[in-house]
């Protein structure tokens, strides 16, 4: 179907944005319209320097449409919770933090609709409000829904999908001002190929997710958890949980921390003091045990809202003190025990570099671009102090140990894995390619991040 015909024929109006920034990254505003020039911008991590000229922050669809067909690139830009340039622009960036509220909850239909600047810390308390839940979240909520649905961003358990899983419909501003509606129901046949997009197709206006009851949740954490025994018995410990994430410094063939969060509108079972093991630990405790745990969110079996259990930070907390770099690297579930022993292997060259590192595992989804299409994955993340010259040394050894296990790079992280080798781990990869060029003909989406990894 050619675009225009598309156009015309789309219905639904629905979706997200692409990024929303973090209002301490936000410079000054100038007189309307809202454009600032900046000789300096920088991402979560402080560790990209922004080069777009131009920051926009427009107040309604309808001024983003008239913004969108007379600036030439461009791109969407939300919590600046990338480690890489996938949210610059050679020349403006376009912010929707004015847009960042509910626009309907549809309780027949178990949805809601959003605006495509919202967050998950102002979606989730207000959802909670109204008797509503998400699935699942990240590890942190401070990030746009359409940024984390758009780079194939999770959070952990063996049955939960990524954060993506849950969007039904959506709307997307074309890069000539024009609004692209489409839904799973309507357009079976590409919905999957646009949810995961890397901000390549336009700027989410709206989201149409699905939701659920309300629930509440409690975690528990265990101590020093032997190698060997989280390797035997892998399939079991992340099982044991709805959600179930691991943290290590890959020292002393010990994994640091399992931290085990549970519904309690499900059967909890009582695991003991002691867990594969390692022992109940009787404190709040940070990721990084050397930090305080006063941005973490409640532990030690104490019950409360999904949206405060199942991230690892706390809604309106600082998670960390940004002076890091990330990098997240997927493999499927199976190869789980070797692709973790083939990491613990590398640990005494991590520890001058490493903050931690968190082990999770996501479901299978259809998603085209999703580093979890068509397979359970376990998921090993990488929190970095900030020396590049050092972590851009490390990552090739990382890859190079996980790439028998048909590695997968996080979209929005730091890697060194080469074009040709992550478009063939997507079968789909021609199919995004022609609906990026579809939808955005005269690349006006494109930047540094899609011309180095995906466009030919």
């Amino acid at each position: 179907m050619k675009r225009n015909d598309f156009i015309k024929t789309s219905s639904l109006a629905i979706a997200g944005t692409i990024l929303n920034p973090l209002v301490s990254c936000l410079p000054k505003k100038s007189k309307e319209p809202e454009q600032v020039t900046l000789l300096e911008r920088r991402n979560w991590g402080r560790n990209i320097i922004f080069k777009a000229k131009n920051l926009e922050e427009p107040s309604s669809v309808e001024e983003l449409q008239e913004l969108m067909s007379k600036v030439g690139f461009k791109k969407g830009l939300g919590s600046t919770h990338s480690y890489n340039d996938i949210a610059d622009s050679p020349l403006t960036q376009i912010s929707l933090r004015k847009l960042n509220k509910i626009i309907s909850i549809d309780e027949s239909n178990s949805t809601v609709t959003i605006e495509g600047g919202i967050k998950y810390e102002e979606l989730a308390p207000q959802l909670h409000e109204r008797g509503f839940a998400l699935a699942n979240l990240a590890s942190l909520p401070q990030v746009t829904v359409a940024g984390a649905c758009a780079t194939g961003t999770h959070g952990s358990g063996t049955e939960n999908g990524s954060l993506a899983t849950v969007v039904r419909e959506m709307e997307i501003c074309l890069a000539d001002g024009q609004l692209l509606n489409l839904s799973r129901e309507i357009n079976p046949d590409i919905f999957d190929g646009l949810v995961v997009n890397l901000g390549g197709l336009g700027v989410i206006t709206r989201l149409v997710l699905e939701i659920q009851p309300t629930y509440d949740a409690r975690q528990d954490i265990y101590l020093d958890l032997p190698l060997e025994n989280v390797i035997g018995n892998f399939d079991e410990i992340m099982s044991s949980g709805y959600s179930v994430c691991l943290f290590t410094k890959w020292q002393n063939d010990i994994l640091d921390q399992a931290w085990i969060k549970r519904r309690v509108d499900q059967p909890v079972v009582d695991l003991g003091s002691e867990f594969f093991g390692g022992r109940l630990c009787d404190r709040n405790i940070h990721p990084i045990i050397d930090m305080s745990a006063e941005a973490c969110t409640d532990q030690m079996g104490k019950v409360g809202p999904w949206y405060d259990r199942l991230p690892h930070f706390r809604i309106n907390a600082m998670p960390s003190a940004f002076d890091e770099l990330q990098s997240e690297f997927f493999v499927p579930i199976e190869h789980a025990g070797e692709a973790i022993r083939a990491i613990a292997k590398l640990g005494d060259k991590f520890l001058p570099y490493l903050y931690i590192s968190e082990i999770r595992t996501i479901a299978a989804d259809n998603l085209w671009m999703s580093q979890f299409y068509k397979r359970d994955t376990v998921a090993i993340h990488f929190t970095w102090k900030s020396n590049w010259p050092e972590v851009q040394k490390l990552l090739p050894l990382i890859e190079a140990a996980l790439a028998p296990f048909s590695i997968r790079p996080h979209w929005g992280k730091l890697y060194t894995i080469n074009k040709k080798t992550i478009q063939e781990s997507y079968e789909r990869f021609p199919d995004f390619l022609q609906l990026l060029k579809t939808y955005d003909p005269d690349g006006r989406f494109r930047n540094a991040y899609l011309n180095r990894i995906i466009y030919t």
